[in-house]
């Protein structure tokens, strides 16, 4: 091993997809790097927009291919998760990929208006509201509800947020129920800091949204902290959900949408390795295992992918002016370890 290139190709899988070295130059996405500082100088940040189409079409043909191989009944819709980047540019590339918005505060719902008016979301568009709701995102829902937005799904965090909307709202409008998770027992806090607990869920969708003239449940929103991983705990934890659609599904037959949230990884290093299409295959055959054996019709699937849609697509650029005395001494004991 005699250059850092030989410490690179011997330990990861070198070209990759996304990088490549080419006279002696290094690229992004096959965009050359070197040109672009030259002309912008250091530090840098930049985003190669394509790729953010790329990953949400690459969702899609997951959740396709697990609707075709298991001959699943329902339809799938993928949200961008607005926190996750709020530039313009980002917002306008996903939008034009034909994602549909989730929104988690009151500082999101301008930026729906916004594209709204700019012709990139249609008042037909899904605007998933999570979060918990204070006052003044309260009132912009509302608001959104009543100049028409046919599909904004506030997503009940407590136990009396839906009276807010049934006394603002003057129009008919969708809800979902987020329910509380159970964390890891490693978490900090072991049950999630967010949604209904599984006890309330029944009573909620009877003694409020079945009696309400102008809710109607579309979704049961499910999230877990760590994402979505192949562990014993996530495959728990979502047959738990499904379990709970099952059982809400039989008394509450407008309800035919399940929210799985977002928690796809992305890729933080070279040695990165993920399986995205047996994950998908996996989820989308533990929803339709439960579901047959509840007998009950299985649901459409959103997700809510937020670093995905964006976190490959960003580079940050620095110079190196003087390397430190500790990468002195790491060269040193490389060179002995050589």
């Amino acid at each position: 091993m005699k250059s850092y290139i030989d410490l690179i190709e011997q330990t990861f899988y070198w070209p990759q997809k996304e990088f490549n070295v080419e006279d002696n130059a290094l690229k992004f996405h096959d965009v050359p790097l070197m040109d672009i500082i030259e002309k912008y100088g250091t530090p840098l940040k930049l985003t190669y927009l394509p790729k953010i189409s790329q990953n949400i079409n690459q969702a899609r043909e997951y959740f396709a291919n697990a609707f075709k191989k298991l001959n699943y009944k329902g339809d799938y819709t993928y949200c961008y998760c607005t926190k996750s980047s709020h530039f313009s540019f980002v917002m306008e590339e996903a939008l034009k990929a034909g994602v549909h918005m989730e929104t988690s505060s009151s500082f999101d719902i301008p930026i729906v208006r916004k594209m709204h008016e700019k012709g990139f979301l249609s008042k037909q568009h899904y605007v998933v509201c999570n979060g918990f709701k204070r006052p003044l995102y309260r009132q912009y829902i509302n608001e959104l509800i009543n100049d028409g937005f046919e599909n904004v799904v506030p997503v009940l965090d407590d136990l009396n947020e839906i009276d807010s909307y049934e006394a603002e709202a003057k129009n008919p409008f969708k809800v979902g129920i987020r329910i509380a998770s159970d964390e890891e027992p490693t978490f900090e806090f072991y049950t999630s800091r967010l949604g209904i607990r599984y006890n309330d869920v029944i009573d909620l969708y009877q003694n409020k949204i079945a009696k309400s003239e102008k809710a109607k449940l579309k979704m049961l929103h499910f999230f877990i902290n760590t994402g979505i991983k192949d562990t014993a705990y996530y495959w728990s934890e979502l047959g738990r959900f499904i379990d709970k659609y099952c059982e809400l599904k039989k008394i509450a037959p407008e309800l035919d949408t399940i929210d799985i949230g977002g928690g796809f990884p992305i890729k933080t290093s070279l040695g990165f390795e993920y399986d995205y299409q047996y994950m998908v295959d996996q989820i989308v055959e533990n929803i339709q295992w439960i579901c047959e054996k509840n007998n009950v019709e299985t649901p459409n699937i959103m997700t809510e992918f937020g670093s995905y849609t964006v976190g490959e697509s960003g580079a940050t650029i620095y110079s190196i002016f003087t390397p430190s005395y500790l990468f002195k001494m790491f060269k040193v004991t490389l060179k002995i370890f050589v």
